[in-house]
């Protein structure tokens, strides 16, 4: 599983909030390395697209529901709309491909768009509201759960679903 195995090995738990953090390391790493032309560009892209499109898919399925409250609602709501964002520009590049001469502009815009998402939504505004109010076992059971769930995922290349998630954000729980 890439990083992801290499930095938890066999460990029993896993923070929620370092997993995503490393997740969208991960993601950084894979766009860069297509950027700067390291190895097969169709390959890259490929894991760059299933990792994408499972991070985002156990984030609305498990992550989001799990930290609704009235003080995360607005912010999860315009997550799932740059979630799906990102999937439509992800559709375009999958529809295009990696040869195409507008691969790589859509690619640049792909990364702004995550790097805002994951760097400055996320990791510096979500992220600490989550820890505020979730403890370090609770954390870390929310991180075991979306780990298996976004391995499971990944077994069936979640990149090919994501033509058919354009039409609308994903749907979130109300807030109890």
């Amino acid at each position: 599983m890439g990083i992801l195995r290499k930095l938890f090995g066999n460990s029993t738990t896993t923070d929620i909030l370092e997993l995503l953090t490393m997740q969208h390391a991960e993601v950084d790493a894979l766009i860069a390395a297509i950027e700067n032309g390291e190895g097969n560009k169709r390959a890259l892209f490929t894991e760059l697209a299933d990792k994408l499109a499972a991070h985002a898919s156990v984030e609305e399925q498990l992550f989001y529901p799990a930290v609704m409250a009235k003080q995360t609602e607005e912010q999860l709501h315009e997550a799932v709309e740059e979630h799906l964002s990102v999937k439509r520009l992800l559709a375009d590049m999958i529809a295009i491909g990696v040869d195409d001469d507008a691969f790589d502009a859509k690619l640049t815009v792909l990364k702004e768009q995550v790097s805002h998402h994951a760097h400055k939504e996320e990791e510096a505004k979500l992220f600490p509201k989550v820890k505020k109010f979730f403890n370090s076992d609770e954390r870390a059971a929310l991180g075991n759960e979306f780990l298996a769930m976004f391995e499971d995922m990944m077994q069936s290349h979640p990149y090919r679903n994501v033509p058919s998630e354009t039409d609308a954000a994903a749907e979130l729980p109300r807030v109890r």
